[in-house]
């Protein structure tokens, strides 16, 4: 096919797939392909999809759908899917919708770039195309997940754990930092794993080079796995003046009885004191969960338990997902007994807990000066994050002010107003 065609590419799911994309785009620019973000202005399509739970596969499926639609109009020529749900259901897939040309895994990056008839530079790898506002990125430290959660189906369509050698990061944090990039945003299937298969799980020494690159003013550490938080880590967090004191740490439960069957690895003493551990060591510390409602064994008693446990700690932020019964996990022998209705239910207790937390814990902030960094413009607000909040998942500093505040700059902010989850804020001249 012609090198002068146009491509979009579409991603779904979560920002790890948003890395994989971008570095492919940045491949397909390479070798003078044509983008464009429009998929109705483009002659191929190439979708990364999601394959995680019922609602990310019933969106790329949708998706899928949608450019079957345009091909049929005559409005495409090509479409290419790729990511996790066709990682996992390739031959399904392509039984189903024999519309779709060619189907790739995860980080297929040379099969995809081959299937256009270019060629894959492997040299320039690290190098993206960014789909974020310039001044804050992704970094994927590794791939895949050593973890046996029963739940969970990342493993078989992500692999095993495999981290990314460290010097290929650095690198790869000053192409960033070189393009404008402020912030970084630490991501794997579990960062806390980091370094494991080098004989050191070396997730401090890394936060701590990448510091030291410069232009990068803010770190942030997501999806840390609770059952092996390195020790030194939470000295480098406590320490590092450009680490955020922000831990993105999934627990998805406290009912020992939940956590043994969802394979967890630990219990809930062990998690309490972790908790505790980490707000003693690291002042002002904004912690992040997430949980999941309606597994199988998850009675009301356990659910109670885990609403005490949520006005207990008081996390600054908390996601609620509902139980999704995933075929060749551990956890489906037991089948899916909770109804849809108990899982919603219990979703919006859980929210509605969290809820009066984060709206009490934004009112002590009233008065306060935070650092913010400005994502973009909306109306008459400039919308901005303090280093309480990790891009696209949690509430914004709103600051209304003239035209003068630039878009990926830091300013002092006094807060003056909030509301359950966002701060309204006033520049400090």
């Amino acid at each position: 096919m012609s090198s002068k065609q146009k491509i979009s590419v579409i991603t779904l799911g979560c920002s790890k797939n948003t890395v994989d994309s971008e570095r492919l785009m940045n491949q397909l620019k390479l070798n003078r392909f044509d983008l464009t973000e429009n998929p109705e202005e483009a002659d191929s399509i190439i979708i990364n999809t999601c394959g995680f739970i019922d609602a990310a596969k019933e969106e790329s499926i949708n998706t899928i759908l949608s450019a079957v639609e345009l091909k049929k109009k005559g409005k495409l020529k090509k479409i290419v899917v790729a990511g996790c749900l066709s990682e996992r259901y390739k031959d399904e897939l392509r039984k189903e919708i024999p519309e779709v040309d060619s189907f790739f895994g995860t980080e297929a990056y040379e099969g995809i770039v081959n299937d256009f008839g270019g060629n894959l530079k492997y040299e320039l790898l690290g190098e993206r195309l960014l789909t974020t506002p310039k001044h804050f990125a992704y970094l994927k430290i590794s791939e895949g997940c050593d973890n046996p959660c029963s739940f969970c189906a990342i493993p078989l369509m992500r692999g095993l754990h495999k981290s990314k050698p460290m010097d290929e990061l650095i690198k790869e944090t000053q192409f960033l930092a070189a393009k404008g990039v402020k912030e970084i945003n630490i991501i794997g299937q579990d960062t806390t794993d980091y370094g494991k298969e080098f004989g050191n799980r070396n997730i401090a020494e890394l936060l701590n080079r990448i510091s030291n690159v410069d232009g990068i003013e803010w770190i942030r550490l997501l999806y840390a796995y609770p059952s092996h938080f390195p020790e030194n880590l939470i000295d480098e967090i406590a320490n590092n003046p450009k680490i955020c004191k922000y831990i993105d740490i999934p627990l998805q439960h406290i009912s020992d009885n939940v956590l043994k069957s969802m394979r967890r690895g630990i219990t809930k003493r062990r998690t309490k004191e972790l908790l505790y551990t980490l707000r003693e060591r690291i002042p002002n510390l904004v912690l992040r969960t997430t949980f999941i409602v309606g597994y199988p064994n998850e009675t009301e008693k356990e659910f109670e338990e885990l609403c005490d446990f949520v006005k207990d700690i008081k996390f600054e932020r908390l996601g609620v997902f509902n139980y999704s019964i995933e075929e060749n996990t551990p956890a489906f022998i037991l089948g899916d007994p909770v109804p849809p209705e108990v899982k919603e239910e219990r979703k919006a207790i859980l929210m509605n807990i969290q809820k009066e937390i984060s709206q009490k814990k934004n009112e002590e902030l009233i008065g306060k000066k935070l650092k913010v960094i400005i994502d973009n413009k909306e109306g008459e607000f400039f919308i901005g994050r303090s280093e309480r909040d990790a891009p696209e998942v949690d509430g914004e500093v709103l600051i209304n002010q003239g035209n003068d505040l630039k878009i990926g700059r830091f300013y002092d902010v006094e807060i003056y107003d909030s509301n359950e989850y966002d701060l309204f804020g006033k520049l400090i001249n």
